[in-house]
């Protein structure tokens, strides 16, 4: 993300008083970040997207009085295509986890395991390309690709299983090209032959194969 693609518009829904506070405080002070929404329910949020123009980015609280996060997100992303979604909530639930992944959240933050500075990097990575996730969510869908030692191969190779791992924990292409000393290019092939082998068609669809299990 170039300086010159900031400040983004960031829209932040908390029904805590006090966690909101904090993050407007930090966050819509940040040179990176305007924000243009801060309410504290989802029914806000409806009547503000109704005025406002569409956020680049929602951090979005799972539990809300009235409408949940993670009821609305589907709703959302229909709505809002082009708008990346992270998720925040107390709970590490795998179930949970993986349905916000399914339903088409770009990130998942634990909140009392992601400190203020966290906040803003997650949500650069999102606008990088990458995927924010918390290391304990990390952790949970990377189990998904470890097939069962009775299992057959896998449908992906060694070195395409260590890309996917990348992805999974949030890095960007070039991130996972430097971990693995590839060439960016070399890496982006190996994301098409992911997509193709999973048919998938985005990092979104690629993080619900992972909940899914099916690798």
């Amino acid at each position: 993300m170039t300086a010159s693609a900031f400040p983004i518009s960031l829209a932040i829904v908390e029904d805590d008083a006090r966690v909101r506070e904090l993050l407007r405080e930090y966050l819509c002070y940040q040179p990176e970040f305007t924000c243009p929404i801060v309410v504290d329910s989802m029914e806000a949020l409806w009547a503000e997207l109704d005025v406002s123009l569409p956020p680049r980015v929602i951090l979005l609280d799972v539990s809300l009085p009235g409408q949940s996060g993670l009821q609305a997100l589907p709703a959302l992303k229909k709505r809002l295509p082009a708008t990346d979604i992270v998720l925040q909530t107390m709970h590490d639930d795998p179930a949970r986890i993986f349905q916000a992944l399914r339903a088409g959240a770009t990130g998942y933050v634990i909140k009392n395991a992601t400190s203020l500075p966290q906040y803003k990097q997650s949500i650069l990575d999102v606008l990088n390309g990458g995927a924010a996730l918390s290391p304990s969510v990390a952790r949970k869908a990377l189990q998904h690709f470890q097939p069962a030692p009775s299992q057959q191969p896998g449908l992906l190779s060694g070195r395409e299983q260590q890309v996917l791992q990348g992805l999974v924990e949030g890095l960007s292409e070039k991130q996972v090209a430097a971990r693995l000393s590839l060439s960016p290019d070399t890496v982006h092939t190996y994301v098409k032959r992911l997509y193709e082998k999973l048919r998938v068609n985005s990092r979104g669809e690629l993080l619900s194969r992972a909940a899914k299990g099916d690798l």
